[in-house]
């Protein structure tokens, strides 16, 4: 481990990501550590953890980005005390609250929050999603799907600003570089002793961009699309064959065949 971005979310996190890779590092933002450490922070804030399931969760990593990194900073630092940490803040509270605020109300609409519902892997995403916003910002942010997603501003800019102001006090001087969106390459490639790149600094994630880019790249969110229209042709099916069993009379003796006929879809479907 040698570089603990502690930007808070929606804090150029996703940038920030893309130009530690285009430096060489190997990079765990929020998917990766979603999809390859889950289990570990699953445990870790539920029961806790120690130093050495941070050094083994991390021991081959070479930066991490965005939550739940930023909030376990200091027992990352503990477990490699030689990391440097870079941190950036928004240039004011308010600005970054607007921000966040997009990004929590992104796809707020019935369609968008029940069709991937369908999905067996968004709804174990959903879970974890779920348990890091709590353990980053406590009950701030409640979602449903026949209710606006809610998001309490009070509680997220308390949790925003104490973060921020925790992580001045108690990082060490020698380690830290507080970086501000805009600062480009030169600052972080000073402090890493790197060359500067010769192409522009990246900019991800821009107006709460970030589940549609997520959906053109990342395995995880394709496969919960094909769960989708699978889900989807599965019930279309069920439903027309249901309408045309009632269509020919009475009886509801069909109703026993639906979990064959399900099953036969999802194979025909998948190919098996």
């Amino acid at each position: 481990m040698k570089i603990i971005y502690t930007g808070y979310s929606k804090c150029g996190t996703k940038s920030m990501a893309e130009a530690l890779r285009d430096l060489g590092f190997t990079v765990y933002d929020f998917m990766e550590n979603y999809e390859l450490l889950g289990d570990e922070w699953t445990k870790i804030c539920k029961y806790g953890g120690t130093r050495e399931d941070f050094h083994r969760m991390f021991e081959n990593v070479d930066a991490v980005t965005d939550m739940p990194c930023y909030m376990f900073w200091e027992e990352i630092l503990d477990a490699f005390p030689d990391a440097k940490i870079i941190h950036c803040e928004r240039p004011s509270e308010d600005e970054w609250y607007a921000s966040f605020h997009r990004q929590m109300v992104f796809g707020d609409d019935f369609i968008t929050k029940l069709f991937p519902r369908l999905s067996p892997t968004w709804w174990h995403m959903y879970a974890y999603c779920n348990m890091m916003l709590t353990t980053v910002v406590g009950n701030a942010v409640q979602y449903g799907l026949f209710r606006s997603i809610h998001v309490n501003e009070l509680i997220c800019r308390k949790a925003y600003r104490c973060h921020n102001t925790y992580l001045r006090k108690n990082a060490p001087e020698d380690q830290l570089l507080i970086w501000k969106l805009g600062d480009g390459w030169k600052p972080i490639c000073q402090f890493l002793n790197l060359p500067v790149p010769n192409k522009p600094f990246p900019h991800n994630n821009k107006k709460a961009s970030l589940w549609e880019d997520y959906a053109k790249t990342n395995k995880t969110l394709k496969r919960v699309g094909v769960e989708v229209v699978t889900g989807l042709f599965v019930l279309t099916s069920l439903s027309a064959f249901g309408a045309y069993k009632v269509h020919q009379g009475p009886g509801w003796m069909w109703v026993l065949s639906l979990p064959k006929l399900a099953f036969n879809s999802i194979q025909s479907w998948i190919g098996l």
